[in-house]
């Protein structure tokens, strides 16, 4: 049979719905605690049965776990905790005769301090010493004021060479210097050989980062600090786009028809056109973070927690909507590794509610125009942890934000707080895929404890409940691959200050799609006069029938279809 690998064709991305696996959590096929490689291999005919196009495989590459993989040590091999190459290969040909493409984690801003390339620039006089930003101090001290995202100042003092060296991750994530063109090539060539082992393409890591200023010139730190925040220092970078393209075309990836997506914090719409404006071969879409940073006090960081209304999220995705509608492509998320899980976020995670309001939340986003990402568990509804102390948290962002901020006086309360919201070890919590001991993830302890409301939540259970949030998500993986209009059909936002309501539509020639969502715990009364005429309309997808009600329940979503 014609596999994935074989099959691709143009802008096959476009009708996809991508299912992101973070391995450490997913599945544990040896009982060590660890999710690894044969336990995802395991899980293949689950995600067969969801529907899913794609599988996007966070990091399983060599790697001293400083940042759980984000830290790699040999881009050509696999983590014994995870596996080996030969079951990364069962793994790529087993979702390949599932019809499922295999996107990797391109992790190439920075390598782990423990990669050979790194070990070698740490000698002066090694070939490979300008393949990472090294330089001497200023004033006795770093070279720059700049800071790492995890905290403190992003250079590290070698005392083997006498110079510093630029980490703007962990102290253990140095990173590679883009400007020798030998950089370049090796990442290239790496990236090839990934391609012709069978992957469908890749998500690119923190990769509007990999181009800065040679002369790093001092940010501007913002008031009260004395270092500047890395982010807006160092993104999109002077030869970014030069960049992107020669990858492009180095590895072929628009002419092998490859999935690309760029994680890129700090992007602007005007630079997602460009870096997605298939006419420039760059990339296919990007990861962009505004959504995502509307529920912090501005310029304070993702900690200070703010309230969202629900007018100003609409309009933020509905301004990517528009502004790509004619050029390139939205990639479409609530939640990933990095982020805490969407139902606690945007939704509602009571006993009453987080059935509905996950539901909602999968409609709303995967009805969207572009690319919708599922995180593992996201299709079950799966909660934050609820940690109440720093001892059960294990990543390194979390942990080195709260020293910090107590070592500043921050009252303890409030960075648990923060934690508990936004801490990244909420969405790495175990898989939750039975009421069993450890969830079914382990027959072993868990590096991370499963949310006990795994016996409620889980993957048996919801297969079991035709009503459940997995057949949710299953339909609406069905309607994108049976109705054109999803995929291609114009955006327009409806009832944009309604404080309860989510509403727009999708029109393909004649064929008009309807969304209607209430975002809020409580009933909803529509506005008429805002919604175009509803009889005769044809209820896709909901509960209740499209004959122009005009209340909706709490969490309560419609798909209506008109005309065509």
């Amino acid at each position: 049979m014609a596999t994935a690998a074989n099959a691709r064709t143009p802008g096959w991305w476009r009708s996809a719905v991508v299912y992101q696996v973070y391995p450490r959590s997913f599945m544990d096929g040896n009982g060590d605690g660890v999710g690894d490689v044969p336990g995802i291999t395991s899980r293949l005919d689950y995600l067969a049965r969801l529907g899913i196009d794609v599988l996007w495989l966070s990091p399983v590459y060599a790697s001293p776990m400083d940042d759980n993989g984000y830290d790699i040590s040999d881009y050509q091999d696999i983590d014994p905790l995870f596996g080996t190459l030969d079951d990364i290969d069962a793994l790529i040909a087993g979702c390949h005769e599932r019809d499922i493409r295999v996107v990797m984690d391109l992790v190439v801003n920075h390598t782990s301090d423990e990669h050979a390339w790194f070990e070698e620039s740490r000698d002066p006089a090694s070939e490979r010493r300008d393949w990472y930003w090294w330089r001497p101090g200023r004033d006795g001290g770093a070279p720059n004021n700049w800071e790492s995202f995890f905290s403190g100042p992003a250079w590290e003092l070698d005392e083997k060479s006498g110079e510093y060296y630029l980490h703007l991750f962990s102290r253990k994530q140095p990173d590679l210097n883009w400007e020798n063109p030998e950089v370049r090539r090796a990442v290239y060539a790496m990236m090839r050989w990934w391609v012709d082992r069978g992957v469908d393409g890749f998500r690119m890591d923190v990769i509007n980062l990999i181009s800065k200023d040679p002369t790093l010139p001092d940010g501007t730190p913002t008031e009260g600090r004395e270092l500047a925040p890395s982010i807006h220092s160092v993104a999109n970078g002077p030869r970014l786009h030069e960049f992107l393209a020669e990858m492009n075309r180095e590895v072929g990836l628009d002419e092998r028809h490859l999935l690309t997506v760029g994680e890129m914090p700090g992007s602007t719409l005007e630079l997602a056109r460009d870096a997605t404006d298939a006419a420039r071969g760059e990339l296919n879409m990007v990861f962009q973070f505004e959504h995502v940073e509307l529920d912090a006090q501005p310029g304070q960081g993702k900690w200070a927690l703010a309230d969202l209304p629900l007018p100003r999220l609409k309009a933020n995705l509905a301004k990517w909507q528009d502004g790509l509608a004619d050029v390139g492509w939205n990639s479409l998320y609530w939640d990933n590794h990095d982020q805490p899980r969407a139902v606690s976020r945007f939704g509602d995670d009571s006993d009453e509610h987080r059935v509905a309001s996950a539901k909602t939340l999968g409609t709303v986003l995967h009805l969207h125009r572009g690319t919708p990402y599922v995180y593992q568990g996201e299709e079950l509804g799966m909660t934050n942890a609820g940690f109440t102390e720093i001892g059960q948290y294990r990543d390194i962002e979390a942990l080195n934000y709260h020293d910090d901020a107590v070592s500043l006086g921050e009252q303890v309360e409030r960075v648990l707080e923060s934690l508990a919201v936004k801490g990244r070890d909420n969405a790495r919590t175990p898989m939750q895929w039975d009421a069993s001991e450890h969830a079914g993830f382990s027959s072993g302890t868990p590096w991370l404890p499963a949310n006990p409301n795994k016996d409620v939540v889980n993957a048996e259970a919801a297969e079991a409940d035709p009503d459940s949030v997995f057949h949710h998500y299953r339909r609406l993986i069905e309607l994108r691959h049976a109705h054109p209009a999803v995929v291609d059909g114009r955006f327009a936002l409806l009832l944009p200050d309604h404080e309860q309501v989510w509403a727009f539509t999708r029109t393909l020639d004649d064929r008009v799609l309807l969304v209607l969502a209430n975002c809020s715990s409580t009933p909803a009364t529509l506005d008429d006069g805002g919604l175009p005429d509803l009889s005769g309309a044809e209820l896709l997808l909901g509960t209740h029938d499209g004959g122009g009600g005009t209340t909706l329940a709490p969490w309560e979503s419609r798909l209506l279809g008109l005309g065509g």
